[in-house]
């Protein structure tokens, strides 16, 4: 049993991963699911205060990640139909096969979101492309660092607490 949970919890770790950078899958929740997956484990002793600490951070990051892109659209002068552009922008530039599709897209996206639907001028709409832009790219890597440190939480609690090397050779 303790096998299934630890595999569970990895193959969960590794969509976290994925979800810090796809913007439909909540990367940091999911990530700190796989630590409940875990501690579930039957041989492993459950750390209330472990699951209860990395469960505030993965709310407090999940937050996050609506409030940055739009404190960096703000910053640079953008609207709402800027910071809608940066994450449709995203999608598309995930599903469009164009290489660093997922970092074009979110600046178009905010740039046309701001042309198109806010009657920005030009110049205007650029920099506030630009916030959209670089509030998307800090709330990813925040997001990645943190199902990262999950990840390595991970791997340490199963190495610290279940011994996969104790065999006779």
């Amino acid at each position: 049993m303790d096998i299934l949970f630890i595999v569970l919890g990895f193959l969960v770790m590794l969509v976290g991963i994925a979800g810090s950078i796809l913007p439909v899958i909540p990367g940091t929740p999911i990530s700190w699911l796989g630590l409940i997956l875990l501690f579930l484990a039957p041989s492993l002793e459950f750390d209330w205060a472990f699951i209860i600490i990395t469960g505030v951070i993965a709310i407090l990051i999940y937050v996050m990640d609506y409030i940055i892109p739009a404190i960096g659209t703000k910053k640079f002068g953008g609207s709402k139909a800027g910071a809608w552009g940066t994450t449709i922008g995203l999608i598309v530039g995930i599903l469009a096969p164009i290489p660093f599709g997922i970092l074009i897209g979110p600046f178009v996206g905010a740039l046309v979101g701001e042309l198109l639907f806010n009657d920005t001028s030009g110049p205007q709409a650029f920099k506030a492309a630009i916030g959209s832009f670089f509030g998307f790219l800090a709330s990813t890597f925040m997001k990645l660092f943190a199902t990262l440190v999950y990840l390595g939480l991970f791997i340490y609690q199963v190495y610290v607490n279940w011994d996969l090397f104790d065999f006779a050779l």
